[in-house]
Order: C-alpha cells, then structure tokens, then sequence
C-alpha cells in the first residue's frame, strides 16, 4: 500500500529535510514516528529536499507499507509520536505509480522578510531581516528578467545536485504587507539555494545598489560569483508541491 502525506514542519530545530548520522533531520523524525505506527521500518521520499533551517507549509512525501492501517493511524497516530515541529496535515492512500517527486509538476516557495530598523524578537527563525530601506517597485521590475525558462547558474549553489540548471520560474511576485515583504516563487523546480541567492539579488536592487537590469546582466552571466550572497534560510517556506488532479491529493493552499 503506498501512501501520501501531507507534512508541515518548522525547520528551526532540524538540519534540513535529508536523512543524516548524528543530526536531527525532519526525514529520520518522520520515518521513526511512521515505523512506530507500522510496526516496521518505513522509509520516505519526498518532493523535495529543504535546508537547514527552512521551513514547509506543506511538504508531500509518499512511503510503502506492508501493513493496513486506517488513514487516520498515519494522521493523527502519527502526529503522537511526532515532536512539536513537525505534523502530519493529511494521509491519501495512491497508485503505486505515484512519485512525490517525479509525479510533481511544479514546487512553490515563499519568502518572508522583515523590513525595518529592527529585527523581531517574535519572529526569530520564521523570517527574514534587512535593515535599511527597500524599494519594492524596483525590485518587482528586476524579477520580470528571471520569469520564463533561463540557465539558472548564476543562482546556484556549489553543491547542487541538479543535473540540468536549466528551469522554468512561472511566478515571481513580491508584495508588502506593513514591515514585510513577501517573496512568492513557483517553479518547475529548483537549485539548491536557488530561491535564497534570488531573494540576495533582488534585496541588492531594492536597496539601491544596483538597477533592475542588473539581475539580467546576473542572470546572463551564468556565473555564481556576480549574483549577492546567498540569503538566510529563517524566511524560506515550502509552500505548495503541484500535483496533476488526477492523483485526488487533499492539498490546501498554505
């Protein structure tokens, strides 16, 4: 039997998503809470990998288990024997042909940052900070250069995995409500720090330190060391995993 989740969790107290020796890390957490439930071992594979410190709204994974339990087990069972940090959002029993990863047709992100003088106290580790004035207007300009498909090289980390840097960004809209801006980013997929070193550049630009058409010079460039430092990680969400309707996934819009 093959089953999805639908997982939420703060990435603040883990080492990222990936299984490792000796670190907490969301997938081993999960993996022993579901083996707990199953009486054996599970093993789960999700859409997409986050880092440390990067959090999910709403992460999917699926697993295969020799055992029937109801789906509420591998709901709320599950979430007994979750810590605080993490929680299972929903269970769909799928075809055996179902793939977190491969059968996902696009993965959404969201960034969220804190503009102003002060950094905050209440959200630490859930958002992002930067000091000095941004001009949104200006950054909204610069992010049309990145929509469509591009060689992302430029925003690419060293140690990503990818075998093509070639993707396709459908959507790249910033917004401002009060003290924050928020960054929403959909994609065919991503590279590894992909949407932090964006976030890097756009916060260049919205600061005055470069035009617009820098990000395309960036872009262009196909090279890592003309784009701004990779950004933190305290502002990252997982947003959303697209999934053919077919698959009658009970997703929200987080």
């Amino acid at each position: 039997m093959r089953i999805a989740l639908g997982v939420e969790y703060d990435g603040s107290g883990f080492n990222g998503w990936q299984s490792q020796l000796d670190v907490p890390n969301v997938q081993d957490t999960l993996q022993a809470a579901l083996s707990g439930i199953a009486g054996e071992a599970v093993s789960v594979i999700a859409a997409g990998r986050t880092d440390t410190g990067v959090h999910a709204l709403e992460q999917v994974v699926h697993f295969d288990a020799g055992v029937e339990r109801p789906l509420t087990a591998w709901g709320r069972g599950t979430n007994a024997l979750l810590p605080p940090g993490i929680a299972v959002l929903w269970a769909h029993a799928v075809p055996p042909e179902f793939h977190a990863r491969f059968s996902a047709q696009a993965r959404s992100y969201r960034y969220q940052l804190i503009n102003r003088p002060v950094r905050s106290a209440v959200l630490h580790g859930k958002a992002g900070w930067f000091h000095a004035p941004l001009d949104v207007e200006r950054m909204r300009e610069a992010a049309q250069y990145l929509l469509g498909e591009h060689d992302f090289s430029a925003f690419r980390a060293s140690a990503c995995q990818a075998k093509s840097p070639v993707k396709q960004l459908v959507q790249l809209d910033i917004r401002r409500e009060g003290d924050m801006i928020i960054f929403e980013l959909t994609a065919s997929a991503f590279l590894h720090h992909m949407v932090r070193n964006i976030v890097g550049c756009l916060v260049y630009v919205g600061k005055g330190r470069y035009p617009p058409a820098w990000l395309k010079d960036v872009l262009e460039s196909r090279n890592r060391k003309q784009a701004a430092p990779t950004f933190a990680p305290d502002g990252l969400y997982l947003r959303h995993i697209t999934y053919d309707a077919k698959w009658g996934l009970p997703q929200g819009e987080a």
